[in-house]
């Protein structure tokens, strides 16, 4: 396994690995992920990732990437949570993995990095997990992110709802 920052080339696999989310979807409606209620073409995953890779040049994102036999299963990106605002000091985090690779440690490596970057960068970064995903709080609690509150019915898939933890790691 090899976690390194985001590049070019990456898209592929990033948008492949995006895509099979909605394909997890009916099986998994808990899947941790929020998700467009229609998944995107991939002319708007282009604009996406143009979008991403662009910010990270400019330092308003962070990106890392887990790689497994040089195909990108992982992707953790860190945004400034409002540029040129008092609350630019503050960095929202997210992360996906491809199903094949949760539970074996590559979150817990890809988040390393990914905060480690962040050092110097942001003095805080916050996320939200949904309440039921356990295994991703328990990571995150792993790294030193601790609980601060529930947004109630943050997520809507069909007529379920699900809470999310927001969670804040101070650097």
């Amino acid at each position: 396994m090899k976690v390194r920052d985001l590049e070019w080339d990456d898209f592929s696999d990033i948008v492949g690995n995006y895509f099979s989310y909605y394909d997890e979807l009916p099986g998994n409606p808990a899947l941790g992920l929020t998700l467009f209620a229609e998944k995107p073409t991939l002319a708007e995953e282009s604009e996406w990732f143009g979008r991403l890779y662009a910010q990270t040049l400019t330092g308003m994102q962070l990106a890392s990437v887990a790689e497994e036999n040089g195909r990108v299963v992982g992707l953790a990106q860190v945004a400034q949570k409002q540029p040129h605002h008092d609350q630019a000091h503050v960095g929202v985090l997210g992360i996906a993995l491809h199903k094949d690779f949760r539970g074996k440690g590559v979150g817990t490596q890809l988040m390393r990095h990914v905060l480690e970057r962040c050092r110097g960068r942001f003095e805080v970064v916050e996320l939200t997990v949904f309440s039921t995903n356990e295994p991703a709080k328990k990571l995150y609690r792993k790294m030193g992110f601790r609980y601060v509150g529930t947004l109630p019915k943050s997520v809507k898939r069909g007529d379920r709802y699900f809470d999310e933890d927001l969670m804040v790691l101070e650097l």
